[in-house]
């Protein structure tokens, strides 16, 4: 079969066709060699983007993070009067500039005061999931009032996509991947 498609393509003048000389090879050795190389080299390449993906999203949250928690630092978001819903508005529409990596719905923002850092608790917190595979925790919003020491915690499900030879970089149960950004402060006297 291949020698019927190289003889009717060897006859036609023009330029010559890349993979002229894998059509004429009539041992499939060179098909075989590109597949053995090309299945890890892909893989190795889906991993590769999907943890820059994933790292990148990381970052941008501490980012976006970080900007956003001036705006209770300076005590703006306390004599505004925010609420956590207005909070994340903020956070999502006026903070980030990557708006469209993130759907502004999924994220989960935890804001606690205390009175020392020593009493400041930091750790992330353990998600529960209903049935449905939707998170059942109820997050705390107490900016605090001047002198606080504040922990401003943002939490976003990252989904992940498996990639070929088992490659997974979720963390949670139902397979996608808990980026946390953590602001500790300490509340300016405003």
């Amino acid at each position: 079969m291949f020698r019927i498609i190289h003889e009717s393509t060897a006859g036609r003048a023009g330029a010559p066709r890349p993979f002229a000389g894998l059509v004429r090879s009539e041992s499939g050795a060179a098909a075989v060699e590109f597949a053995l190389v090309a299945t890890p080299f892909v893989a190795l390449l889906v991993a590769l983007l999907q943890t820059a993906l994933v790292f990148f999203a990381g970052r941008v949250l501490d980012e976006t993070v970080e900007e956003a928690s001036r705006y209770i630092l300076t005590g703006q978001a306390q004599t505004a009067g925010l609420t956590q819903s207005q909070f994340a508005s903020y956070l999502c529409n006026d903070v980030n500039t990557y708006a469209s990596l993130f759907n502004c719905s999924n994220f989960m923002i935890n804001v606690q005061s205390y009175s020392s850092f020593a009493a400041a608790n930091t750790t992330t917190p353990t998600l529960t999931f209903n049935a449905q595979g939707q998170v059942t925790n109820s997050w705390a919003y107490s900016p605090g009032d001047p002198g606080d020491i504040v922990v401003v915690q943002v939490m976003y499900q990252w989904p992940i996509v498996l990639g070929p030879l088992g490659f997974n970089l979720s963390n949670l149960s139902n397979g996608n991947r808990l980026l946390v950004s953590t602001a500790v402060f300490k509340n300016e006297p405003y």
